[in-house]
């Protein structure tokens, strides 16, 4: 695969974008990831980038605008951070009791739950949407993921995460977006390679 199939890969491989950003990215569509990738980490013009999302320029350039008004305003409706530390922690405790009712209560109607597992073990393939959904999911593993892991405080975009270890070994970071609503977004980064990236940024 080269990095006009994945421009994601390929800024990840530059390490033209942080880690912060890739989790950004995770809202996007997977042409808007692309064309904005393309044209924002890697400077690609926008007939080439139209190419290769197999659009028209027009709408290639529609794809990056949108992308950056979706960040933009992932970043003007979050929470204050000890609001958003206060959230995480709650969730913290309702996910490892299982407690479907108090999951619910902190989850936005359309919360939506992602994994980045990259085929590894227990990562869940497919996203999670609603908040009832969501909540007995989380629920589902509450026996057994949490069992042996040690947390850790980090900060990630300059918001509060968590980063999961067993034996030493950092298995999972957890992040959460948050609106007044309460909690939008879940993402479980279980894929070696981010958790190497989030290491090597000083997380």
């Amino acid at each position: 695969m080269n990095t006009e199939d994945d421009p994601l890969l390929g800024a990840e491989r530059g390490e033209a974008l942080d880690f912060a950003v890739l989790l950004l990215l995770e809202k996007l569509t997977p042409t808007e990831r692309s064309a904005y990738v393309l044209r924002e980490a890697l400077g690609y013009p926008y007939d080439r980038i139209s190419l290769i999302v197999r659009a028209s320029v027009p709408a290639t350039r529609q794809l990056v605008s949108r992308a950056r008004k979706h960040l933009a305003d992932s970043r003007r409706n979050a929470v204050p951070a000890g609001e958003h530390r206060r959230l995480l922690e709650t969730f913290l405790t309702a996910a490892q009791t299982g407690d479907i009712s108090a999951l619910e209560d902190l989850f936005a109607s359309d919360v939506v739950s992602y994994t980045d597992g990259n085929g590894v073990r227990l990562a869940a393939r497919i996203p999670v949407s609603g908040r009832t959904r969501v909540a007995k999911f989380v629920a589902a593993f509450s026996g057994h993921f949490w069992q042996g892991k040690t947390q850790r405080w980090i900060e990630v975009n300059g918001r509060p995460a968590v980063t999961l270890s067993e034996d030493g070994i950092v298995t999972t970071a957890l992040t959460v977006t948050a609106s007044p609503e309460g909690i939008t977004q879940l993402l479980w980064v279980m894929s070696p390679e981010k958790l190497q990236r989030l290491a090597s940024a000083g997380a």
